[in-house]
């Protein structure tokens, strides 16, 4: 009879517990792993056994209103490779091929092709007669599997500068970066499409099913509010007059229909090629670009971008004069526009103890009407004026103009205007702002209000895309014409507008007469 001592059961038992504890755990891990764990990790492997090569849909192409090609997509190829599916004595072969034709490091190139992966990409949006060279040679030397060509797209800007700032530009993955093809990169960009197979870890096949083509649904096109013609003549004047008046910080021009919003050209300078948006852009920048830190680079690039006609700015000055007159006019302060003598320059006024001058305090104007107060740009005119409406009247007509908002133009980046708070606005800064100063607003805003001025009184949010074409379907949507506000009556609106033409005929635009439509 073998006796067992205690402490041999004892030690039983605990081999036992452990054996059992043991179990257990993996009995909780195994119904873990299938019960809660089996949908994620089914489809991990799905994802490690399915291969997948993207194919990029072709870009839709960008237009003019006078129908001229703006942006486009150029077919181009990409070319990639399944390491496991090339042979391993090809492998310094394949590598140097690829390395040669496609101008790469034959060291970095042969590293791709030996890794342990299923997909590693050679060359990205590369010409059809480098790719065309690549299947000759794949079909001299025999090689059947592992290398890939699949068609790709490049955008491409026929016109080069023409409309930088608006159009904007795409990144090496077509992704909009800028402009109209950031801000509509859903519409344009279309649906990718997809080469799928089988493989294993290392990228061979598993059965027979062969590879599945998904293809690619192609992007829209759109239709721009803007006129090839008159953009161009505005983009060279512009250009002539910031290099004639050195302007340093460039300048912009912005030409809109007052009568539906459309934006008809939209200038700034400097402007930048849409085909080498990260090169240098001017003959200074160049000759200096390669030594640039790359923040600097940087810095410079992203101030080219920016479209200054709607994200700078600025004091508009005397041309506000306009906005002031419209409101003094709605609220019956004056009826009469060419009543003379209703107003008397003295070189000067005094509100809250501050003197204000006019621009000619050392010859005043004298007796004006109101005509003769715009046509001369009479400070103290437009400051009385400001201080007979009061703060919240005349606040309530920067809002009725839309000044106090963003005009919701279909570009990135638009920023608001900068005015004292109304409750915080007193004597002098309402006498400022009567005749532009003192707050900031930007281009934008100041057209879109002044363009209610011109088509009797509404407030038109403006636009830069006319309509979206489904080149497919030939499906069209036309962008429809938004009425935001009526800041003045018809009747108001067209006093205002004779007496502007005044200016310009007989004021102190004189010069502008000549560019009066």
């Amino acid at each position: 009879m073998v006796k067992i001592n205690l402490s041999t059961k004892k030690r039983m038992r605990t081999m036992l517990f452990v054996v059992f504890l043991i179990i257990s755990l993996l009995i909780g891990r195994l119904g873990y792993i299938q019960l809660i764990d089996g949908k994620r990790l089914a489809n991990l492997a799905y994802e490690q056994q399915t291969l997948d090569r993207v194919i990029n849909p072709k870009r839709g192409t960008i237009y003019a209103s006078t129908g001229e090609v703006l942006a486009q997509s150029s077919t181009v190829e990409t070319v990639t490779v399944n390491p496991g599916n090339i042979d391993k004595e090809d492998k310094e072969k394949v590598a140097k091929k690829l390395s040669e034709i496609f101008e790469l490091d034959y060291e970095k190139t042969l590293k791709k092709v030996s890794k342990r992966s299923s997909i590693e990409t050679i060359a990205k949006k590369v010409d059809k007669d480098k790719t065309d060279e690549l299947r000759k040679w794949i079909e001299e030397n025999n090689i059947t599997t592992g290398i890939n060509i699949d068609e790709d797209t490049k955008r491409y800007y026929p016109n080069n500068n023409f409309a930088s700032q608006i159009i904007g530009f795409c990144g090496s993955d077509n992704q909009g970066l800028d402009g109209i093809e950031a801000k509509y990169d859903k519409v344009l960009s279309g649906e990718k499409g997809a080469i799928k197979r089988h493989s294993d870890a290392k990228g061979g096949e598993i059965g027979d099913e062969g590879e599945t083509y998904v293809s690619a649904k192609d992007g829209k096109d759109i239709v721009l509010t803007i006129d090839m013609n008159i953009q161009s003549i505005v983009e060279k004047y512009l250009e002539e007059a910031c290099i004639d008046n050195v302007c340093t910080d460039g300048g912009n021009i912005i030409a809109m229909n007052p009568q539906n919003g459309d934006i008809l050209a939209m200038a700034t300078y400097p402007d930048y090629n849409l085909n080498e948006p990260y090169s240098a852009y001017t003959e200074e920048l160049k000759s200096i670009w390669d030594t640039q830190e790359q923040a600097e680079k940087t810095k410079s690039l992203q101030a080219v971008w920016r479209n200054r006609a709607i994200t700078d700015t600025y004091e508009p000055g005397s041309t506000f004069k306009t906005i002031t007159s419209s409101a003094a006019l709605e609220e019956g302060i004056v009826t009469d526009i060419d009543k003379s003598g209703q107003f008397a320059c003295t070189g000067a006024i005094e509100v809250a103890g501050v003197r204000i001058k006019c621009w000619r305090y050392y010859r005043p104007h004298g007796a004006e009407s109101l005509r003769q107060a715009l046509m001369n740009s009479c400070n103290p005119v437009f400051i009385g004026l400001g201080q007979k409406m009061g703060v919240n009247t005349y606040y309530s007509y920067l809002k009725k103009f839309g000044l106090l908002e963003k005009t919701g133009i279909d570009l990135p980046g638009e920023a608001g205007s900068i005015f004292l708070a109304e409750n915080k606005a007193g004597p002098v800064e309402l006498a400022t702002i009567s005749f532009g100063q003192r707050f900031e607003i930007t281009p934008i805003q100041l057209v879109t209000a002044v363009s209610s001025i011109a088509n009797g009184g509404n407030v038109i949010q403006p636009r830069v895309v006319k309509s979206i074409i489904d080149g497919q379907t030939g499906e069209k949507q036309d962008i429809e014409t938004k009425i935001k506000y009526q800041s003045i009556s018809k009747e108001t609106s067209e006093k205002v507008l004779s007496m502007m033409e005044s200016v310009v005929s007989e004021g102190t635009r004189k010069k502008c007469k000549s560019c009066w439509i």
